[in-house]
């Protein structure tokens, strides 16, 4: 799918996504009112235009995993970007969704 509408959509949602708080990518989806298209939001982030302004690092999966994908640049580059936010990243390189969670 390439929607230029909806990655346009899901990429004005990420960029509300508080530093030190996370969301899912289940979360952009129902956001931007397709909740059942969260696998084209990882395709969305995946394809970031805009990487320094588009905080693709604060999304994670629906059990707050760090993504394993290299959009920008894997989950160790992710769990330092979510760590310098104040997001404590566990050992098995997950994210407490109870304390970091963020929704519009």
């Amino acid at each position: 799918m390439q929607d230029p509408g909806f990655f346009r959509q899901v990429y004005e949602v990420v960029k509300k996504i508080p530093k030190g708080r996370v969301t899912t990518y289940g979360a952009v989806a129902a956001m931007t009112g397709y909740p059942r298209r969260a696998r084209y939001v990882g395709y969305a982030l995946h394809v970031n235009p805009q990487p320094g302004v588009i905080p693709c690092h604060r999304v994670v999966n629906r059990f707050g995993a760090l993504s394993g994908a290299f959009a920008f640049g894997g989950p160790d580059v992710q769990k330092r970007l979510l760590e310098a936010e104040g997001v404590v990243v566990g050992d098995d390189d997950m994210v407490d969704l109870d304390r970091y969670f963020w929704s519009e």
